[in-house]
């Protein structure tokens, strides 16, 4: 199967879903998805020439109800950028989605058809029938995230004007602006920076005795070494730029290099670290010379994006110990943005108990709108409140151990008052999920005389009889692992497992597929729970790897095992 129809494949029932426009930038996702579309075609027109299109082109157009419509455009996308650039991506390239949010996803499909634009008509040339007018979506992924985690946990609003000269570069501006206004103006950042300050002028000196040797300095040198100096900051990048100067000729600088430091200390500490270590590498002093103290490894990448995990961990609990081996810089790039546009619930062992209540029997819901239910939430279940719903609704998102969902407040130990003082939704889209035992949905709300959730729930004591294997194998069709599609929805790194749905297909090729309604493990003598459904399939949670002596259920076909990718292999 092609990569990119594989993958696409794995995105469509993570995008099978609707919902508001959250983003300030969007203001419809329907005319949005229906503008990028519009502008692949052409785009596509003028790349390949009248209405050749690739192998495989989708021809989605005008279907946004189709809840494969998203998966559709980002397949699309990605066929003319392998026509028009061919197995390689230019630098910047998103690629395939994350994260369940729709606007997301659409904003990265656009940014990267800009992308391509730019390739085929010539850097920021469109034609006059172009739909893509929102400035944002050309800016790189580390700013247009910048933007949104702004928006979402901080309240602060894009100010750049759309038709901005140099848009990109003045919302970077703004988000620097904004970020030490959230994060670095405290008291605890200004009395550390004269140590930092210190600390590089420390490491700048044992540079300059590993390649000029002990007590050689270029003529001019500052050497100031002072911490109470209120020259420190540009006493130590005059001397970097003479070091660099000797080293790699006048006027030589290593890419990425930052010029002139900002007037703000703790951005010209960011610069001065960030130049030191890119001359470190550029010299090859790769380990770094005995003492070195530059241990922060986050502080050798872009200052653009030490903003952002800075933001990622005030607002997400984020932690550097998540970056996978290999490039640091470029894997904290991929981790921290994926983050951003793919954020955990949260966090429920913050200390303040001031929104801790206990559930009353409630109803749980995935939506605000009370349209998928998930089960009842045991009496005296501890939960914190989060955010209410708008006017006079009663719904409230709270999170408590393996949940986060919504309940409705009168079934619940919070009174009237407490629950007023809640911020509302607006501008937030909390991810929920519901993993705790009494969780059983998706489905729809049970009434007293109907089944379903309400009679699972009565019936939970009693486990369902395993399956007459017998009867099974009389009655379906048997394959093998080859035969079963699966579709990734989440990865647990730490455990090494992946949330998945899985159809059983009568081929190989799997073509031909139905759902698996069951899964049974022999070895432990129990079935498989369903966490959730996605476009009307169950998912299922396995370990990476081959897992055998299982008993894998559709309608007429059964399989004893499964094989579930890693993620450096699928």
């Amino acid at each position: 199967m092609p990569r990119y129809k594989f993958l696409s494949i794995v995105v469509m029932v993570v995008l099978a879903l609707t919902g508001v426009v959250q983003a300030q930038q969007i203001t419809n996702i329907t005319a949005f998805v229906l503008d990028v579309r519009a502008d692949l075609e052409t785009v596509a027109t003028e790349a390949l020439g009248g209405s050749t299109r690739p192998e495989s082109w989708t021809f989605d157009i005008n279907n946004t109800s189709s809840p494969t419509y998203v998966a559709d455009l980002w397949y699309d996308n990605e066929l003319l950028a392998t026509a028009v650039f061919g197995n390689e991506r230019p630098d910047g390239w998103i690629g395939a989605p994350v994260t369940k949010d729709i606007n997301i996803v659409a904003r990265n499909i656009r940014h990267d058809l800009e992308l391509i634009a730019d390739k085929v008509y010539g850097l920021n040339n469109r034609p006059e029938n172009w739909k893509g007018s929102i400035s944002l979506f050309k800016c790189d992924r580390t700013i247009m995230n910048t933007v949104e985690v702004l928006r979402t946990t901080f309240n602060v609003k894009l100010q750049t004007a759309n038709d901005a000269v140099n848009y990109c570069q003045q919302v970077a501006g703004e988000n620097q602006e904004q970020v030490l206004k959230q994060i670095y103006s405290t008291p605890e950042v200004e009395q550390a920076l004269p140590d930092k300050l210190l600390a590089a002028r420390g490491d700048l000196e044992r540079l300059a005795d590993e390649e000029l040797g002990l007590n050689t300095r270029p003529a001019g040198w500052i050497g100031n070494k002072d911490k109470g100096s209120a020259t420190l900051l540009s006493d130590n990048f005059l001397d970097l730029e003479n070091l660099a100067n000797e080293k790699l000729g006048i006027g030589q600088r290593p890419v990425g290099w930052l010029g002139t430091p900002p007037a703000v200390a703790v951005y010209g500490y960011q610069y001065l670290r960030f130049n030191l270590e890119l001359l470190a590498n550029a010299v090859g002093r790769t380990p770094r010379p005995r003492g070195w103290q530059g241990i922060d490894q986050t502080e050798s990448c872009a200052p653009q994006l030490q903003n952002l995990v800075a933001l990622a961990q005030r607002a997400y609990g984020f932690s550097t110990d998540t970056v996978p081996p290999g490039n640091f810089c470029q894997q904290l790039d991929i981790t921290v943005n994926n983050t951003i546009e793919n954020p955990p619930p949260p966090d429920t062992t913050e200390a303040s108990d001031k929104y801790v209540f206990e559930g009353k029997y409630a109803f749980t819901y995935l939506d605000v709108k009370a349209t998928q239910y998930m089960g009842i939430m045991p009496g005296g279940t501890k939960f914190k409140a989060w955010y209410r719903n708008f006017g006079d609704s009663t719904m409230m998102f709270v999170s408590g151990q393996d949940f986060a969902v919504f309940v409705d407040r009168r079934w619940t130990s919070m009174p009237q008052d407490v629950f007023e003082k809640l911020p509302t939704l607006e501008g937030v889209k909390p991810l929920t999920f519901c993993d705790a035992g009494w969780c059983n949905g998706p489905g729809p709300t049970p009434t007293p005389t109907g089944g379903g959730a309400l009679q699972a729930l009565l019936n939970q004591g009693t486990p369902p009889a395993p399956p007459d294997i017998n009867q099974v194998q009389n009655q379906k069709t048997q394959v093998s692992w080859n035969n079963i599609r699966v579709t990734y929805l989440q990865d647990n790194s730490a455990a090494r497992t992946a949330q998945v749905t899985l159809e059983i297909c009568a081929e190989t090729t799997q073509t031909d597929c139905e759902p698996v309604t069951r899964v049974y493990d022999n070895a432990t003598g129990t079935a498989k729970p369903v966490i959730s459904t996605q476009n009307g399939l169950n998912v299922y949670e396995f370990g990476y790897g081959y897992t055998n002596n299982l008993l894998i259920e559709g309608e007429t076909r059964f399989s004893p095992d499964v094989w579930i990718s890693d993620p450096t292999i699928r």
